[in-house]
């Protein structure tokens, strides 16, 4: 009887072991861990370009005083230049070719076709070298000075007009201001007012 008793009570206790160890081990496997994450915080940095000024501003005619340097004829082509220089301050640029007015006694405005010459193939050669070249950027502080040169035919043909031109008004490029030159002797372009010109130089 007291083995019967001892055998259950020791079975009792078996029991309850393994359903005590099977309770923790279930505990166990079925915690659940939740992670709490931080929200996220996007901090937008603002960017800042310079841009440096590739060149500087086109001249103005404003700025410059010009002199026409008389040249002299071949063939009844007058070759001839015009010296142009900067008398203000700050910092400009030139590149090209000019663009002239020329005007009468009387201020009229009168015909005037412009041929761009550069390089050592044009039907006209300078005889400053420069002239000759393609044109380049120049960059023209107070004081500066800058070239171009011009050629023109003196000799009339048929019933085609020569102009008789007492000043001469430079652009460095359109809509901009001009610069007077005054001739000592009339420019006189014949063929409706036909002048070769260089790039500035």
């Amino acid at each position: 009887m007291r083995r019967g008793i001892t055998s259950a009570a020791i079975f009792v206790a078996f029991i309850v072991i393994i359903t005590l160890s099977r309770h923790v081990i279930d505990q166990t496997s079925s915690t659940t861990t939740t992670v709490t994450t931080p929200p996220v915080t996007t901090t937008s940095v603002a960017a800042t370009t310079t841009t440096a000024a590739s060149s500087a501003t086109t001249c103005q005619g404003s700025a410059f005083s010009g002199l026409f340097n008389e040249g002299e004829g071949a063939a009844g082509t007058v070759y001839a230049s015009v010296t142009l220089t900067k008398r203000s301050a700050g910092t400009c640029s030139i590149k090209g070719w000019p663009i002239l007015t020329l005007q009468d006694k009387s201020g009229a405005v009168l015909p005037l076709n412009l041929l761009d010459e550069s390089g050592s193939h044009n039907a006209i050669q300078f005889s400053a070298a420069k002239a000759n070249e393609p044109p380049a950027l120049l960059t023209m502080t107070n004081g500066s000075v800058t070239n171009f040169s011009l050629a023109y035919s003196s000799v009339q043909t048929g019933n085609t007009v020569c102009d008789n031109a007492v000043t001469i008004s430079v652009q460095f490029a359109t809509g901009g201001s001009t610069v007077p030159v005054t001739p000592a002797y009339p420019v006189q372009p014949c063929d409706n007012g036909k002048i070769w010109t260089s790039p500035f130089y």
